[in-house]
Formats: C-alpha cells, structure tokens, sequence
C-alpha cells in the first residue's frame, strides 16, 4: 500500500511537472506572438524614408526648389491615403549647392548614416551623374529626374530617367526644333553649335550635331564654353561671324539668360534660334528676360496646352500655385513642379506594385509596367528612358515686359512642334517675332 501511495504521489508530481512545462512553454509562445505583433505595429509605424540631394541653392536652385515642393505635395497627399505597405513615407533630402562634388558624399550619408529604404536622384544631368556609381556599387535602383543620356556611359539595368526624351535622348532634345526648322521655306542650309562644356551641354549637342548632319545642315560653328563664363558677348559675336540659318545652343540656366542678353544687345538675326536652352522653361527666367524672348524657339516638356492636358494635371497645379508664394517657389510651376510630382508618383507605384521595397522586384516592376501621371503615361524601354519620346519645341512671342499673367496661358508661347502637340505655326525667320 505504501508503495502504491508512493507511485500516486511521483505520478502526480510528474504530471504537475508537465502541466507545469506546458504552461510555461504556452506563456513563451504568447509573450513570442505578442513581442511579435509589437514588432510589427512598430515597423509599420515607421516610415518609408526616400533620400535624394537637391539643388536647393547655386544656379539650378529655381528649378529645384520647384520640384521640391512637387514632391512635398505628394508626400502629404499619400499619407493622407494611408502611406505605402501600410507605412507613412518620409522624404529625407539635402542641398546639393547645384556642385556636382557635393553628390557622392550626400548619397554615402543617406544610405550609410540616414539608412533611407531607396534613393532617388535630384534635378539635372550634372548632378545625376555622380551619383550614379554610389547606386551602382550598392546595387540600388535608381529613378533619376531629367537626366540627359546619363546612361548611356553606365549602361545601369536600375537606372530609369524620369524625362519624355525617348530611347535615343541626346538627339531627342533637340529633334522638333530640327523639324520644325528644316519644315520652312526657304529652308535653312547652315548652322552653329554652342554648348556648355559640362556634362549636359557635351550631351545635348552631340545629339543637335546628329540632327544636323541628318538633316543635311553644313556646320560652320560648332565649340564648347567654359561652364564659369559670365561674359556671352564674344561667343554670339563669334557666332554671328560664321553667319549661321539656325543657331543652337546647349546651355544651363544662368549661360541662356546671359546668352539670350548677349544676343539682344549684339542684334544677332539667325533665321531661327534656340534649341536646347535650359532655364527659359521657369516663369522667374521668363519674368527677367521678358521681351528678349520673342522669336526664340527651344524645348519644353510641358505647357498648359489643351494637347497636354493630361489627367490631374490641372488639379496639382491648382494646389501647388497656392502654395508657391509663402515657399519662395516659381509660381506657376509647369516646368519642374509638374515634373517633381509625377516623378513622385513613379516611386508610388513602384513600391506598391511591386509590394517591396527590394532593389531587385522594384528594378523589375520599373521596367514592365506603365505608369499613370499627371504628366501622361510612362513606359520605360532600353537603358531605362522612356519607350517614347514627347519632347516639344515652343516658340515665344508677343511677350510684353514681365508681368505675370502673360505666362499662365498659352497667349505669348506656341508649340510648334511636333504635329501631335502644335497649338500653331512657326514665325519665321526669326526677327519677324522680335
């Protein structure tokens, strides 16, 4: 009997300790469900963070700042919508000073200090540029905005260029100008050449000579200028020495105003004039230059045209335009605040389409879909430009001093080419719209 009372009690024991085991094992298991719950509440509280430099002061600061706050909108506009995977996005951005030397030790901080989920590139070919070996090395995909050829060195398989430029972007800047131009009678038979020698300017013009030579043009001027010179004088006497039909010229911000001054003040009379002028596109280079633009043709990507008017266009301008005074921003914002929130939306549909933040799925996703802005539809084709080109060519005219209101319509701007695009004709030559 003893020994049986002393079985019962070492079973009991035994099965005390059992149930004791499992309890403990079935606490852990909760207090591990639970600690990973918190977990997850607490990484889906945490943003998304998207890093990038941008030229926020030096001469393409107009044109950053402007794109800036294009992308702020966005910012708070899909927060509003609940973020991305579930999680706020956050912008992290520094000033590049529009220097090229600042951009690689931005991108190494972002990536190495900051540890944003994706990096972006800031405004302009010249800055892109050097950031394009940190993306590579670090295997990153890598949107870029209104880069100009930059890949075509690199040849990245994540790089994808936020520009209408088309596969073929050194020509494409430059190819409804060439049209256009060889579209008038008398056609015009020679031409200069005149270009930044800076990452940019090199690039462009190696398109405008393609175009040239293609369209059958006898070049008769055909340099590159320092990108610090401030004097423009002697380069358009130069230029008008070799008497050209058309001119082109492959310039940055602060070179076209002192190029188109320069131009004005000399009486230069080509039969057509422009090209790739970079800057003439902001509404405060449109205030300053004023009158001295009539007659000019040269690029634009976007004007409030009833051929562009693509949809959510008119409702972003709506909210950046009231926005622009207290920011300090160009107030029109149809140049680069357009483009900073469509470039913006890239990103949106990257991540949410590809439901990651991987480098691999978002190179991927990039490369198959179309995407949907307010700037038209989006598909990328070889080297990361985009399937088709939808650059335009804009003639300036009948500008009268520098008041503002002249510029928010189409009233003194004609897109003159190409034909899916035109709101009207060519003035020509030239000194006939002056």
């Amino acid at each position: 009997m003893q020994k049986q009372a002393r079985l019962r009690t070492l079973m009991r024991g035994a099965a005390m300790r059992v149930a004791a085991t499992r309890v403990a094992a079935c606490a852990s298991l909760i207090l591990g469900a639970l600690a990973a719950v918190s977990s997850q509440q607490a990484r889906a509280q945490e943003p998304i963070r998207i890093g990038f430099g941008m030229a926020l002061t030096g001469p393409l600061a107009a044109n950053g700042k402007s794109a800036l706050l294009g992308m702020r909108i966005w910012e708070e506009d899909i927060n509003k919508k609940g973020g991305l995977m579930g999680r706020p996005v956050k912008l992290v951005y520094y000033d590049d000073q529009s220097n090229p030397s600042t951009v690689p030790g931005l991108y190494a901080k972002l990536l190495d200090v900051d540890k944003v989920d994706m990096i972006v590139s800031g405004y302009a070919t010249n800055m892109i540029a050097p950031a394009m070996p940190v993306a590579m090395q670090r295997g990153k995909v890598f949107p870029a905005l209104f880069g100009t050829g930059v890949n075509s060195e690199f040849k990245y398989n994540k790089y994808f260029a936020m520009i209408p430029t088309g596969p073929d972007p050194k020509p494409a800047f430059t190819k409804p100008f060439f049209e256009v131009a060889m579209a008038q009678s008398p056609r015009p038979e020679t031409i200069s050449l005149m270009a930044a020698d800076a990452e940019f300017g090199r690039n462009v013009c190696d398109g405008a000579r393609q175009n040239a030579t293609a369209a059958g043009l006898r070049i008769v001027y055909d340099k590159t200028y320092p990108p610090t010179t401030t004097d423009f004088a002697p380069i358009i006497r130069a230029v008008q020495a070799a008497n050209p039909d058309v001119a082109v010229f492959c310039s940055y911000p602060l070179d076209s105003v002192g190029l188109i001054r320069a131009i004005g003040e000399i009486g230069f009379k080509p039969k057509i004039l422009g090209g790739a002028m970079v800057g003439v596109q902001a509404t405060a280079i449109k205030r300053q230059l004023g009158p001295l633009l009539n007659g000019i043709t040269n690029y634009e990507t976007w004007v409030p045209a009833k051929t562009m008017e693509y949809p959510g266009v008119n409702a972003f301008l709506e909210k950046y335009q009231a926005r622009a005074g207290a920011e300090g921003v160009d107030p029109l914002g149809y140049y680069l605040g357009t483009w900073g929130y469509a470039y913006a939306q890239l990103i949106e549909q990257a991540i949410s389409g590809a439901n990651s933040l991987n480098d691999d799925k978002l190179a991927e996703y990039f490369r198959t879909a179309t995407f949907k802005t307010i700037m038209g539809d989006v598909k990328f084709g070889d080297q990361g430009e985009w399937a088709q080109s939808r650059f335009i060519a804009v003639q300036y005219h009948s500008i009268k001093g520098s008041e503002l209101d002249q510029f928010r319509g189409m009233a003194v701007q004609t897109i003159v080419g190409p034909k899916a695009f035109e709101t009207g004709k060519l003035i020509y030559p030239y000194e006939k719209a002056r």
